[in-house]
């Protein structure tokens, strides 16, 4: 290689070093940042799972007991199958009425601006102010809805005071909070539809329903996939909905896996026990996660 080649070898590598390191060092702190507050308290709550502590004395390593009594546990098995029905109800239902409300707003209709904004601002509202108000909603002695119910002559229902009832209810208090979500990134997908699609489906003869069904429902599947993955960690997180309106009753029927671990590490003073499904929680979520991606790659997805 001659002397001038080199130079400008040297020049390139140089400005390229430059260039990341100017990178690095906007990137490097928030980075950091991120990862250390991912990092820390995972590895803080898998060092807790191998301990019986309650926080005052001095912890106790036990291996992995904690672990093996977990599998054992009825109340978390109870725990499991209730977020289970509530996943089973919310995620679908979110994304189906998600779906029609999108293609309901994304029509030329008047007040436009003022239906979406009703849409959406639940999503916005901080969880203890949803479960506040729906405490009010459906209160069984003086709630706007008995009360509606009484006017019309039907016998008020105990709504989250009635073990039947207050799975359901709790389903669309969540639902009420999160349909925003679905709705906004539906529009947006809607809008990236080409036109020239639905005018291809109307040049063919295709009724309203049959370009839906064609053309729609296809060009949202991505979304749909993503949709699904990111309604599914919603459901197998919630707690704040739970804590703010149940705390887990009436007898433990809206207990779930989160409000599970809270119970146990929080109300019970178990850390170690708490850290341990909490852990098992995380391994479930990601399983499933993945499982979803994986699935979207195989089928030529584009949601990630």
């Amino acid at each position: 290689m001659t002397a001038p080649r080199r130079n400008r070898s040297r020049a390139r590598l140089a400005v390229a070093v430059r260039r990341n390191a100017t990178a690095w060092l906007f990137v490097g702190p928030a980075t950091l940042i991120i990862v250390g507050l991912s990092i820390f308290p995972a590895a803080w709550s898998l060092l807790i799972s191998q301990q019986r502590w309650n926080g005052i004395t001095a912890p106790k390593h036990i291996g992995f007991r904690n672990y093996s009594a977990l599998m054992a546990d009825p109340e978390m098995y109870d725990a499991v199958r209730h977020t289970m029905v509530f996943t089973g109800i919310f995620v679908p239902v979110s994304i189906l009425v998600g779906i029609l409300l999108a293609v309901a707003l994304n029509r030329r209709i008047k007040f436009l601006a003022f239906y979406r904004t009703c849409i959406f601002v639940p999503f916005v509202m901080s969880a203890a102010a949803t479960g506040i108000l729906a405490n009010f909603v459906f209160d069984p002695r003086a709630g706007i809805i008995n009360s509606a119910l009484r006017m019309v002559g039907i016998p008020p229902q105990g709504f989250l005071e009635d073990p039947q009832q207050a799975m359901f209810v709790l389903c669309v208090v969540a639902l009420w909070g999160a349909l925003g979500f679905t709705v906004v990134v539906y529009l947006a997908a809607l809008q990236d539809i080409p036109a020239e699609l639905y005018e291809a489906a109307q040049i063919d003869g295709a009724s309203r329903w049959q370009a839906f069904r064609s053309v729609t429902v296809p060009q949202l599947l991505p979304v749909t996939v993503f949709t699904s993955v990111w309604q599914t960690i919603t459901a197998l997180q919630l707690f704040d909905v739970v804590f703010t309106t149940t705390r887990g009753g009436p007898v433990g029927v809206t207990r779930t896996i989160v409000y599970f671990v809270y119970h146990q590490a929080f109300e019970l003073a178990d850390y170690g026990y708490g850290s341990a499904a909490a852990l098992v929680l995380f391994l479930v979520t990601m399983l499933i996660t993945i499982g979803m991606i994986v699935y979207a790659r195989l089928k030529r997805i584009e949601a990630f």
